[in-house]
């Protein structure tokens, strides 16, 4: 059954306010790594991160990101030939490197035919003072996201996790970049070990209170390969992994009490089966997304009911 009735600020049509023709992300593997991978703040990065689970079939760090680039639009033309198209740095840390080299990254990409825009997928400690006078500058002169990978608002699970940072940090980054008037965006796991239905709910506000443009979630996944892979077998007690239904419900109780004017731009992530432990449910993202939509019908209910203004 397809529901009509979209009961939150979907990306869509985020996108078509923002642009007169259709686009579409293309991701991008530009070789940084982490602060929390090479020794500055740790070793082997965050706990459950397997970046193999993200990168496209098109997307390979050995070749050049106008490659990468021109690929994924071969990719996504043969359906789509007038698709304008935004560069997606999307694995690992995308700002950990000095600001020239940077700075020549994302003018390469931005120089690829049908590129409009750039999204950073980054952290939150890694955004400095000059790093900002640069994307103040990109953001006048093309479409710019600054996209946060926030995972938690609890500061036991992010130590647990091996971010390498705190909530406070998040917030702070968050404030800098939109005092630059530059957009940002956010992504969050939920189901992460410790963390309950409660602490969720609680998230919701701390959530709520940055200036977010965009957010992402998704369910825990356990990835082998990972440190978090390890310790599920080690301990499997201290994790709970969960079921479509169930977790289409645990959505819509956090969706329910976010600020109503967060542009949701997806609530679910499939990884590769070959690399995939747990949960498998069997259902592409659209599909996950159709039953949402008609739980919240079912619910009577919508992104913000009970969000509560601080």
């Amino acid at each position: 059954m397809m529901v009509k009735d979209i009961r939150y600020n979907d990306f869509s049509t985020f996108l078509s306010k923002e642009f007169s023709f259709k686009v579409q992300k293309i991701s991008i593997n530009a070789g940084f790594t982490c602060p929390n991978r090479n020794g500055t703040k740790g070793f082997g990065g965050c706990t459950y991160c397997n970046n193999q689970t993200f990168n496209p079939a098109y997307c390979h760090m050995e070749k050049s990101i106008s490659c990468q680039l021109e690929d994924g639009k071969t990719f996504f033309s043969r359906k789509y030939p007038e698709m304008r198209y935004l560069a997606y740095f999307q694995a690992y840390t995308n700002t950990y490197a000095k600001v020239e080299e940077l700075r020549r990254m994302y003018e390469e990409a931005l120089s690829v035919d049908k590129i409009v825009g750039i999204i950073i997928g980054t952290r939150p400690d890694c955004v400095s003072d000059e790093l900002l006078d640069y994307l103040e500058e990109l953001n006048g002169k093309t479409f710019l996201l600054v996209e946060f990978g926030i995972e938690s608002a609890n500061d036991k699970t992010l130590q647990r996790i091996n971010r390498g940072h705190t909530f406070a940090c998040t917030q702070d980054a968050f404030a800098r970049v939109a005092n630059r008037g530059i957009r940002t965006g956010g992504h969050v796991i939920l189901g992460l070990p410790g963390e309950n239905h409660e602490e969720l709910m609680r998230q919701t506000t701390l959530i709520s209170d940055l200036p977010l443009v965009t957010l992402k979630l998704h369910q825990l996944q356990l990835i082998k390969g990972t440190r978090m892979a390890f310790d599920y077998k080690q301990n499997p007690e201290m994790f709970h992994l969960y079921g479509v239904d169930e977790y289409v419900d645990v959505v819509i109780d956090y969706v329910e009490r976010l600020r109503p004017d967060i542009v949701l731009e997806r609530f679910v992530s499939q990884s590769p089966k070959d690399l995939l432990i747990g949960p498998d449910w069997g259902i592409k993202n659209y599909e996950f997304t159709e039953r949402l939509k008609l739980r919240l019908h079912e619910r009577d209910t919508w992104q913000g009911k009970y969000y509560k203004e601080n």
